[in-house]
């Protein structure tokens, strides 16, 4: 019997204190190393974009990987590569934490037109308070003690 799985991540995370280092110009240099990073680890990126502050995925993810690792392999090593090729020379590392949310099927399309959209979006609403709806409409408790600290 074959083993089979369909499991759709909507991946989040934001620059160290939500700086604004991520500048257009270098971002698409950005998401394409990001885009090998997700196919090395036999994975499918569906679609990737962010802004200034935070970049959105998303992703399936490969049944011999564990998610905690998969988004520490993505952030480790774009980090790296930010700093050798100096892309954003104001980028001081990514936040700590991440946002990992799962989706079915049905929404797949939905999700990927509205990270298409992140740069008109978010001339109507802040990363923090983007963040804090894509959490309460998942469902997920937010302790604020935590909530966006580095």
């Amino acid at each position: 019997m074959s083993s089979y799985r369909q499991i759709y991540y909507h991946l989040v995370f934001r620059t160290k204190n939500s700086q604004r280092v991520l500048f257009e110009d270098g971002r698409s240099s950005l998401f394409g190393y990001i885009w090998g990073i997700v196919k090395e680890k036999q994975s499918h990126l569906y679609r990737i974009n962010g802004v200034e502050d935070h970049i959105h995925l998303l992703t399936d993810l490969h049944p011999s990987i564990a998610l905690a690792d998969f988004v520490r392999d993505i952030k480790t090593a774009s980090s790296s590569w930010i700093k050798d090729q100096g892309v954003f020379p104001l980028f001081n590392g990514w936040g700590v934490g991440y946002c990992a949310l799962t989706c079915g099927y049905q929404d797949k399309d939905g999700i990927i037109e509205y990270i298409k959209n992140q740069q008109s979006h978010h001339k109507k609403e802040t990363f923090r308070a983007e963040y804090e709806r894509l959490l309460i409409e998942s469902g997920v408790d937010i302790d604020y003690r935590y909530f966006l600290n580095d």
